[in-house]
């Protein structure tokens, strides 16, 4: 199982601009074979933070999910409408047997 965890941080002001074109995202990555889990939570004290929780079935099916197109659209309307910083993703590999 592959694991990804992360953050990035919008200017207040632009929250609300950001919230359909990310629920857009997620909705369709959630569809995706191989994605278990998806993602975006604001943080509650911090309200430009956001976080970011994705789980995998394995890592061909996040390159695959790095190829969509809903991908490339989501980046190009990032590119074009919001000013994201702070930007702090990994990606861990996991045995997906361990429990805690």
């Amino acid at each position: 199982m592959i694991i990804v965890m992360g953050s990035f941080r919008l200017p207040p002001e632009q929250v609300e601009a950001a919230r359909p074109l990310a629920e857009k995202v997620v909705t369709a990555t959630r569809a995706e074979d191989g994605c278990i889990e998806y993602a975006y939570a604001q943080d509650l004290f911090d309200p430009g933070l956001f976080r970011i929780s994705e789980k995998w079935r394995d890592r061909a099916a996040l390159d695959a999910h790095f190829r969509t197109d809903h991908m490339k659209v989501w980046a190009a309307e990032r590119a074009e409408l919001l000013t994201l910083s702070d930007r702090n993703i990994r990606i861990f590999e996991t045995d997906e047997g361990i429990a805690v």
